[in-house]
């Protein structure tokens, strides 16, 4: 028995001749051999087909075959399995449907953003607004602290005034908004609406943040007017008051969801259970900002550096005195492990960009710590 490929088949059944014969061609032309006495011609499926010079069917075989009519089956189908076309029709048709149902609801899901937005519009104008503020604030301060010690008294000292300034202005138009309790990690004294609670959460979170980057252009103004420019140490202390930050942000929120799912209306079992599971979960998820600010205070008391070592005046004479970075003598020079020597500041300055030796390129082990020694803040909203 011999399986045929389906390039050409066809099924004739000769009345006169008495018996089928299953005729093979290549597409092309078709045998002038066939009788006028053909009484039909059907095509069916190459897998039900067996070689051979002929077989004989039956009355009722050749009807259950007319009445099937299976289609011609091309030879990528037989190769393919025959089954990528339906995969693809149907996958058509579930994405037609997704769409329209999307179609459907799109424009009712609009309308309910608008009338939210009416709603709340003071709300959603004054968290837009500072959330803008923020960002540019970030870049402004960015600005400064890469300026190292060219930055201007004057400048520095308008930019802290004019971040109080505002960080005062919207609380002071808020104060009876409870939204200063939160601030001391105290409760609201009513129990806030959903949207309401969100945005006090947002808002402290906004300006908590905005007061910072005030404070790190008084730090940059600070290590400025110091007797030595140490930027290295100046790196640490933006860490740290980074890593302040967030471990304070990271409970911010939680005065506020505490009266919130400690609302009575919901039962005293049920709102007792929901307030537990979330000061549970809120605990968990502050494990890992008290280590990395634990981390950011040990590196500031610290005086040795991660990345090398302090070198001795033996091996500073033997690498010839001078820094390959700025050119100059140096000062506090570093031994790297690749024995490569460089000034802390210029070899501190280089790893906020590429933890790589400035000469050889060989890979130094990076710090376990994220570095915010380029003045810029987390833009990360603290939610819950």
């Amino acid at each position: 028995m011999i399986m045929i490929p389906c390039t050409n088949l066809r099924l004739r059944a000769n009345s006169a001749s008495g018996y089928d014969e299953v005729v093979i061609g290549d597409g092309g032309e078709e045998e002038n051999n066939s009788s006028s006495s053909r009484s039909w011609v059907e095509e069916f499926s190459c897998n039900e087909v067996i070689a051979g010079r002929g077989m004989v069917l039956s009355e009722e075989a050749r009807r259950a075959i007319a009445a099937e009519r299976v289609p011609l089956v091309s030879l990528a189908d037989v190769v393919g399995g025959g089954g990528g076309g339906g995969g693809d029709t149907h996958s058509r048709f579930d994405f037609q449907r997704i769409a329209k149902f999307v179609e459907q609801i799109l424009p009712f899901s609009l309308l309910l953003v608008v009338v939210l937005i009416r709603q709340h519009l003071q709300g959603f104008f004054v968290t837009i607004s500072v959330s803008a503020v923020m960002f540019k604030s970030n870049d402004i301060v960015k600005k400064q602290t890469a300026l190292k010690g060219d930055q201007k008294v004057p400048i520095l000292l308008g930019v802290a005034f004019s971040f109080m300034l505002y960080v005062t202005c919207i609380y002071w138009w808020y104060r009876h908004d409870d939204i200063l309790f939160p601030l001391a990690l105290f409760p609201p004294k009513a129990t806030p609406p959903f949207w309401h609670a969100i945005f006090i959460i947002l808002v402290n979170d906004i300006l908590v943040r905005q007061a910072t980057m005030a404070f790190k252009c008084l730090l940059l103004l600070y290590y400025k007017n110091g007797r030595c420019h140490n930027f290295r140490r100046q790196a640490q202390m933006l860490t740290l008051v980074e890593y302040t930050l967030l471990l304070y942000r990271a409970f911010l929120p939680t005065p506020v969801w505490y009266r919130f799912f400690l609302n009575k209306d919901f039962g005293s079992l049920f709102s007792s259970l929901i307030t537990g599971l979330y000061l549970t979960f809120k605990l968990t998820s502050a494990v890992e900002k008290v280590q990395c600010f634990i981390r950011a205070l040990k590196a500031l008391s610290r005086k040795e550096v991660h990345y090398g070592l302090y070198a001795t005046t033996e091996q500073v004479s033997a690498a010839g005195d001078l820094c390959a970075i700025c050119q100059e003598k140096m000062h506090d020079p570093i031994l790297l492990c690749c024995k490569h020597m460089f000034c802390e500041e210029c070899v501190s300055e280089w790893f906020e960009r590429e933890w790589t030796c400035p000469l050889c390129r060989t890979l130094v082990k990076p710090a376990d710590l994220r570095t915010f020694g380029d003045g810029s803040t987390s833009l990360f909203f603290q939610l819950f």
